[in-house]
């Protein structure tokens, strides 16, 4: 019987999907004569259509068996009416994602038509929008397709499509010039004066915009691991010009030792330690050659300020100078870790340095602010050669600091690193530990043990209630980063998983739209990252902002960290776990240090004690006391 009902079912199951082939397949035979029809309203009204319902795989495949998506690319060479370019571009755009066909086979015509439509100023914003979704995906699919793209767009062309308001042909335009940058390779990667629209930028556009940042700067890397050359005349030649850009001293007349000599003599002023070669002091990787780069920049480029740097220190006392060429070594090296020279783009990063896109030649330029800043810095502290690392900390404190303000242009972070004085950073330093003097108190840590169970509940509530407002989720995909939505939600009562299919405009779905749903009860476990079934399919990829509900293959990819603690810890508070993400500790850390301020308010300026007094022990006898009525008589 057992197995008589299990054939039954399948044949059922069978039958239902021939029925839903059928059905799809006389509907992409009925759309394929529609779209081809003479009259205008019903070749609109069919392309319509199948703009919606191409992002069904099985139709899709109907469809691409008449060869529908060739005959999409011919309405594209030949149409000049924007409503019917508009659904087209739509139609094709999801029956390519499917991955059904290769991109491979695009005519240069259709190319540079998409092409046209990014190039164009003003242009239908829905045609330009979907018209870079193509492009992006061209390029990520072949390397052939991407020299035609590149061919056929400026890099000016899309930097201006950051200034337009439109956010999303802002974050398409950044996708593609991603896109391009990562496929170029160590080509055509200089990308300067990106300024983004005023207010408040999207995560999906602040993580393009960081990667942008992290591409940009790493094409310093090899610069920054090549040593010096000894061999190299174009690297000696640059060693000599920044000598001679410090002293004005002629020695054409002078003997081949005593220009030896002098030589010497005024490398050591120029602060190299290995006076008689300066070019050991740069063979060192970090920072190599970009020590060199940027020294030569700021001689070149701010000539008077070098030139008062060297002399100013050369006229004090030999343990009193700042020595030029080692701070400014050092320095470069700092610089380097502080803006992650070398390191690979994260894939859920979006903290950028807004300068970056106000400023070319980041770098060199904040070098050349901060050198001077060095040499200020130096003086405040009466420095000696001695002190050398504890200047170059102060340094980096003073850089971190004013970079976390995140300044918008050189002159902000250059008036704001220079009020940051060493006076300052020693008030800063004293005003943190006594802070932390007091939180690290006995009775303090004993205070916020008692806390934190009421804090973890609030936080608990707070991620169901987020659970239960929903989120926008982009389906995984192996291939690409824009993909179709969908939405999901916690039920009120806590007991339903309700998801489903949404379109990229809408906005906070209501439950009863939300076709599938998942008893809570149902749920057996949580994977997260690398546990997950998809991720293990695609090792190359190290992305572990990724979960997964089994047994029933919910498969989320949420867009940014932030989302990715939301849902994690929510999740687990349903399956009755201990929320472990990094969202949690960093507010459980917030709620606590607000709550221990305000009961400790009362005890300002009063020191806490590591113990409690010692309670005395009770007198031998109790005659002290004093008898009021005797004294009364």
């Amino acid at each position: 019987i057992k197995n008589e009902l299990v054939e039954r079912t399948f044949a059922a199951a069978d039958s239902a999907s021939l029925t839903h082939g059928d059905a799809q397949g006389r509907c992409a035979e009925d759309l394929f004569k529609g779209i081809q029809s003479t009259e205008s309203g019903v070749r609109c009204d069919s392309l319509k259509e199948l703009a919606g319902i191409s992002k069904d795989v099985t139709f899709a495949q109907e469809f691409i068996s008449r060869d529908g998506h060739l005959l999409l690319v011919k309405i594209v060479e030949d149409s000049k009416d924007n409503e019917i370019m508009t659904h087209t571009l739509t139609a094709f755009m999801a029956l390519m994602d499917h991955g059904i066909v290769s991109w491979e086979n695009l005519s240069a015509v259709f190319i540079k038509k998409i092409a046209s439509f990014v190039n164009s100023a003003p242009f239908d914003a829905s045609i330009q929008q979907v018209s870079l979704d193509i492009l992006e995906s061209m390029v990520l699919s072949s390397y052939s397709l991407f020299l035609l793209v590149k061919q056929e767009i400026t890099t000016k062309r899309l930097i201006d499509h950051l200034h337009v308001t439109n956010q999303q042909i802002q974050t398409k335009a950044m996708a593609l010039l991603m896109a391009l940058l990562q496929t170029a390779g160590d080509l055509d990667r200089k990308v300067s004066d990106i300024i983004h629209s005023s207010g408040t930028v999207q995560d999906e556009m602040a993580h393009y915009l960081y990667v942008l940042q992290s591409i940009t700067l790493n094409q310093l890397e090899s610069r920054m691991k090549t040593p010096l050359d000894f061999y190299n005349q174009d690297q000696r030649d640059a060693l000599h010009k920044l000598r001679d850009s410090a002293f004005d001293v002629e020695s054409e007349n002078l003997s081949q030792e005593r220009r030896r000599s002098l030589c010497a003599k005024e490398f050591k002023k120029l602060g190299f330690s290995n006076n008689s070669n300066p070019g050991q002091d740069l063979v060192r990787t970090p920072p190599g050659l970009l020590a060199l780069d940027t020294m030569c920049y700021f001689a070149t480029q701010y000539t008077e300020a070098f030139k008062r740097f060297v002399l100013e220190n050369s006229s004090r006392e030999d343990k009193h100078e700042c020595p030029f060429a080692r701070s400014s070594i050092q320095l470069t090296l700092i610089l380097c870790e502080i803006l992650r020279i070398g390191e690979p783009a994260s894939e859920t990063g979006s903290d950028y340095h807004t300068i970056f896109f106000n400023q070319d030649k980041l770098l060199e330029e904040l070098f050349c602010v901060c050198i001077q800043l060095l040499n200020k810095t130096w003086k405040e502290m009466r420095a000696t050669q001695e002190d050398f690392d504890k200047v170059m900390q102060v340094v980096r404190e003073q850089i971190t600091r004013t970079l976390a303000g995140k300044p918008t242009s050189l002159e902000f972070f250059k008036n704001k690193v220079n009020t940051l004085n060493y006076s300052e950073i020693l008030r800063l330093r004293q005003s943190e530990r006594l802070h932390q003097e007091e939180t690290l108190a006995p009775p303090v840590l004993e205070l916020k043990e008692r806390l934190k169970p009421e804090l973890l509940e609030l936080i608990r509530q707070q991620r169901l209630n987020r659970l239960c407002q929903g989120t926008m989720f982009r389906k995984i995909s192996s291939r690409r980063r824009q993909d179709k939505l969908w939405f999901c939600r916690l039920s009120p009562n806590h007991k339903m998983l309700h998801y489903g299919d949404v379109d990229e405009d809408a906005e906070n779905p209501p439950i009863e739209t939300l076709q599938e749903k998942i008893p809570v009860a149902d749920i057996k476990g949580l994977l997260i990252g690398k546990d997950c079934p998809h991720m293990k399919e695609n090792k190359g990829k190290q992305n572990k902002v990724t979960f997964n509900i089994y047994v029933f293959s919910l498969y989320v990819n949420p867009p940014l960290n932030r989302q990715f603690c939301l849902w994690t810890d929510g999740l687990s508070v349903l399956l009755g776990r201990e929320m472990s993400s990094e969202a949690m500790r960093s507010e459980l850390e917030i709620l606590l240090s607000m709550e221990i301020k305000l009961r400790l308010l009362d005890l300002e300026n009063i020191p806490i004690p590591d113990s409690a007094p010692v309670i005395p022990k009770p007198p031998s006898n109790y005659n002290f006391c004093y008898d009021f009525s005797q004294t009364e008589q």
